[in-house]
């Protein structure tokens, strides 16, 4: 609302969107020496410090698939330029995320557009008068998020028509990023130039949806779909070929649920497979309420999913612990001696 404090709280449009958020480079600071420290504390930083030791685990285990999933908006909130260099520095190699984190949010910066530091409290109803549309305290142009969705409907026109997973259709915009980017580096086109495949299993809950319904609208007789059994099937094919894996997840949702089914679809498909080696989740959710997102990892466990013997629970907001546990693998440098699995290239 207005107040003689905060002037521009409630003004126009263009000052609601001038501060854009910044997005934390992992390789400027060192925090090694942080997340020892917190391994001798007690709470949520010696949890925070057991994280980051099993993922320097994964990291060391050359036979360990590294499964990155993304739910939630840390991508909007600062973190983008962490998944990114996760890849470019040969710490991930698969990512399962939401159609948001993948669309909304990486695609719609690599088209040059921008998130805003705002604030929890302004008046939203004045927010939709300016066309803004809030998450928490970060602010995003509604206008430039409707031009993300009409060019995923552009890309999607130009396409073959048949079914297509998430991850091939995703690729496609790495193609199309290769060469049309305004921004470089993006999540989605330094996974296609490193061979690592994005799986979105609720695709269409996002700006992709809007984009492919236009395209299916203009084109209701040849029109691309999206297969999303057969990238169920893709992603078990992965869990099939690792020799062992570990879960690196950010939020719950349909990723964590997805990723952890991959080791029962393949139980299903006669294959005898390992439980996921290493886990771990940093994640605000109550485990009272029985969800996915707040299921806890010995939980999983119960279901053939996951092994108990290296897992951690990180009960924090994202942004304030992941940035931590990245700069110590990054300064570790576990991630030279690791081999590329390209993934990718499994597909065709």
């Amino acid at each position: 609302m207005n107040s003689p404090k905060n002037p521009k709280l409630g003004h126009n449009k263009k000052t609601f969107l001038e501060k854009p958020v910044e997005h934390i480079d992992i390789t400027s600071f060192d925090s090694r020496k942080i997340i020892e420290s917190m391994s001798k504390m007690s709470f949520t930083s010696r949890d925070t410090a057991k994280a980051s030791n099993i993922f320097n685990e994964m990291l060391s285990d050359k036979n360990c698939t590294v499964f990155l999933t993304l739910a939630g908006s840390t991508s909007a909130a600062g973190c983008m330029k962490i998944y990114s260099d996760m890849i470019k520095y040969n710490m991930v190699d698969v990512i399962v995320a939401t159609g948001a984190s993948i669309i909304d949010m990486d695609f719609f910066e690599a088209l040059g557009f921008r998130h805003y530091q705002g604030s929890q409290f302004q008046d939203d109803t004045q927010l939709r008068e300016n066309y803004i549309d809030r998450i928490y305290d970060t602010y995003i142009d509604e206008e430039q998020l409707q031009t993300c969705d009409k060019t995923i409907c552009n890309i999607a026109d130009g396409l073959e028509p048949k079914p297509y997973t998430s991850r091939e259709f995703i690729k496609e915009i790495g193609k199309y990023l290769k060469t049309n980017a305004k921004k470089k580096n993006s999540l989605i086109e330094t996974a296609y130039e490193n061979n690592v495949p994005i799986f979105c299993p609720a695709f269409t809950d996002s700006s992709a949806g809007f984009g492919l319904v236009m395209h299916q609208e203009k084109n209701p007789k040849k029109c691309m779909t999206i297969d999303s059994i057969r990238e169920f099937r893709e992603l078990t094919e992965i869990k099939i070929k690792s020799k062992s894996s570990g879960l690196f997840m950010i939020g719950g949702g349909v990723p964590k649920n997805f990723v952890q089914d991959t080791v029962v679809c393949a139980e299903l498909l006669g294959k005898n497979v390992d439980m996921h080696k290493y886990a771990i989740q940093i994640t605000v959710a109550d485990a009272r309420d029985g969800a996915c997102s707040s299921s806890t990892l010995k939980e999983a466990s119960s279901w053939g999913k996951v092994d108990v013997s290296k897992e951690q629970m990180v009960f924090a907001e994202a942004t304030s612990v992941l940035p931590l546990i990245a700069s110590d693998a990054y300064h570790r440098n576990k991630w030279k001696e690791r081999q590329r699995k390209n993934f990718s290239n499994i597909f065709g």
